[in-house]
């Protein structure tokens, strides 16, 4: 018998990878036997046969250029016996709406053939089979249409005339990937008219395949935002029974958990109708509950939304938004936080601009109670200080150093006038001056009721015979300590000035909806530093004149001394705690408090009762009287 000659040409890979190489070899071993180029008859022991299914359509014209075609008519697939080993597939459920897609695929051919003005003396063919949506025939057609008529021989081609220009197909995503895979290794193109795996959408792994329709995850999405404006809480889900049918449908289940609908259950729809039937049944159930119960109720604005206890993603229970933020919306599912400079409003729908606070001049209660307190003490200081200054001469002023009681009724008057530098907005220059200014005029204070409890004791032991405390009695020691002791506080307070000097700020987090204007003292240690030095000093002049308390009467301004350095005390010692748990325009006024009652128990507790004795009892205020009592 004579011997037909089949000349097969070699198809050089194009750009061929080695997963890609893996994958053809695998298919190849599953769909040819070895085989020699040189085939000899049907009957030929080395020939390869692809099993070919009954019912399946092919189409084949020859041409200059061929189009490679791969539909699905039938809808399903069988395999049958066909001898001892082999199986034979049988296609099954055609369409007419799919066999109607070949036929408009032949007829575009024939009229671009027809028309001499498209492609002149080109004519194209086409090499169409059915895959009957079953990927190993899809894989089989597509690797009949490369190799050729006949036998299938793997990276030849046995077609004769006419270069194969892409393929057309397939309609389903799931015959779709395995000819993209395959194509891919080959470099062929491929336009599938129906698959929409948004796998086939990377181009890296499949850079020669295109889709003429949208992707599984854009139709999701606008699956879910028809979900969200029909306004539907509860949805069911059918889907086909594989494993497209399954990722397919918990990709839209999760957009549409993200539109805020649920997703009650996922039905798959089997070849087996019993199956089917009590899916059914399940989904007419579920309908009639859906309708008698309702999932979470919306979340209005000014709230959030948080996973409730339920497995079900949209049913979720509604908080508050927290301090500082707002939702403008229903069913947010976080809230925004305001600017520094703002705060929500009640509802907490909107950001409205925090409330400014400092101990204002204008309508604030507070600031008017510390104005009229400040002058009227600073009158009444004024007024002792022209009392003493008419009766400069007197022995009651002249009994106890009156430079000294000029200098503490100075200072005090400064102490009630410091007030004003805590009023009003804080400035830089404000904030650097309250705290120094206050400081120093109280050290001087302090420092004169110091020197005036001293003076008395040593007054006293002075008045023994052969006392050596006589050369210590006179204004000098006394000027000398008011100016030592007040020097030390004025360096400290200079010292704080340079190294770390207070300054205004906004403070936007003691207090929710407020911007506080406070002065931020620079140097924390510094100051307190400035109020232990106070203190040391009010401490030594209680222990001297409560020492001194019980020297005769015509030195008992130790006795009042005593008093006034125990308020003072006492006042400082309750403001530091008061001072340290009050916040904003409050801790202001707890101090200037502190200065308004410390300075007052100086005022009244010394010079009260001098100023009773030289208007009311000036009798008492006489040479005489002083000696007599002391005689006595």
């Amino acid at each position: 018998m004579e011997r037909e000659m089949i000349h097969c040409a070699w198809i050089p890979t194009r750009e061929l990878l080695s997963d890609q190489l893996k994958v053809i070899l695998c298919l190849a071993a599953v769909w040819v036997t070895p085989c020699s180029t040189e085939l000899s008859g049907s009957d030929s022991p080395c020939r390869s046969h692809i099993t070919k299914p009954e019912y399946e359509y092919i189409y084949i014209q020859d041409g200059d250029i061929i189009i490679g075609g791969v539909f699905t008519v039938h809808n399903n697939m069988k395999y049958v016996s066909n001898g001892p080993v082999r199986h034979l597939p049988i296609c099954t459920e055609p369409f007419l709406a799919r066999y109607q897609q070949i036929r408009t695929f032949l007829f575009a051919i024939d009229e671009i053939n027809r028309n001499p003005d498209l492609l002149p003396n080109i004519t194209l063919g086409y090499r169409v089979y059915d895959s009957c949506g079953d990927p190993r025939l899809a894989i089989g057609s597509a690797l009949q249409i490369l190799s050729g008529p006949g036998n299938v021989v793997p990276n030849y081609s046995c077609r004769g005339k006419g270069e194969i220009a892409g393929f057309i197909g397939d309609q389903s995503s799931l015959t779709s990937l395995p000819i993209a895979q395959l194509l891919g290794v080959y470099g062929y193109s491929q336009i599938s008219y129906g698959a929409t795996d948004p796998t086939l959408s990377d181009r890296e792994m499949f850079p020669y395949y295109f889709s003429a329709g949208l992707s599984d995850d854009i139709q999701h999405i606008a699956v879910a935002e028809l979900v969200e404006q029909l306004g539907w809480t509860w949805v069911i889900i059918v889907a086909t029974d594989n494993e497209s049918g399954e990722k397919q449908s918990q990709n839209l289940q999760n957009e549409i958990s993200k539109h805020g609908a649920c997703v009650d259950i996922i039905i798959f729809i089997t070849e087996d109708d019993d199956t089917n039937k009590r899916h059914f049944e399940r989904i007419r159930i579920s309908t009639a509950e859906t309708v008698k119960s309702q999932c979470s109720a919306n979340c209005p604005p000014g709230s959030r939304k948080i996973p409730g206890k339920s497995a079900v993603p949209c049913c979720y229970a509604c908080v508050p938004c927290s301090h500082g933020e707002i939702s403008n919306r229903t069913d947010m599912e976080n809230c925004f936080k305001c600017e520094d400079t703002e705060w929500p409003n009640q509802e907490k729908t909107l950001c409205i601009e925090r409330q400014i606070e400092f101990l204002s001049y204008a309508g604030d209660p507070l600031t008017l109670i510390f104005i009229i307190s400040s002058v009227i003490l600073f009158i009444i200081a004024a007024v002792i200080l022209g009392i003493f200054i008419s009766f400069r001469d007197t022995p009651v002023v002249r009994a106890n150093n009156h430079t000294l009681s000029f200098i503490l009724l100075v200072s005090i008057k400064l102490s009630f006038l410091s007030v004003f530098l805590f009023l009003g907005r804080p400035v830089d220059i404000t904030c650097m001056l309250r705290q120094t200014s206050f400081g120093i005029t109280f050290s001087i204070a302090v420092s004169c009721v110091l020197a005036k409890t001293l003076m008395v004791s040593i007054a006293f032991k002075a008045t023994k015979p052969g006392s050596p405390w006589r050369k210590w009695v006179g204004v000098k020691l006394a000027n000398g300590i008011v100016f030592i002791f007040s020097l030390i506080q004025s360096l400290i307070s200079v010292i704080w000035l340079v190294i770390a000097p207070p300054f205004v700020e906004q403070n936007t987090h003691s207090e929710p909806g407020k911007i506080i204007i406070q002065c931020n003292e620079g140097s924390v240690v510094a100051f307190y530093i400035v109020l232990s030095y106070m203190g040391l000093l009010a401490s030594v002049s209680f222990i001297v004149a409560f020492l001194a308390r019980s020297l005769p009467d015509s030195f008992n301004e130790a006795k009042y001394i005593t008093f006034s350095m125990l308020l003072f005390c006492s006042v400082w010692i309750t403001m530091i705690p008061a001072y340290l748990s009050t916040k904003g325009k409050y801790m202001v006024a707890v101090e200037i408090f502190a200065i308004i009652s410390s300075s007052c128990g100086l005022l009244f507790c010394i010079f009260l009762p001098k100023c009773y004795i030289i208007l009311f009892k000036p009798e008492m205020n006489t040479k005489q009287y002083l000696l007599g009592k002391c005689n006595t």
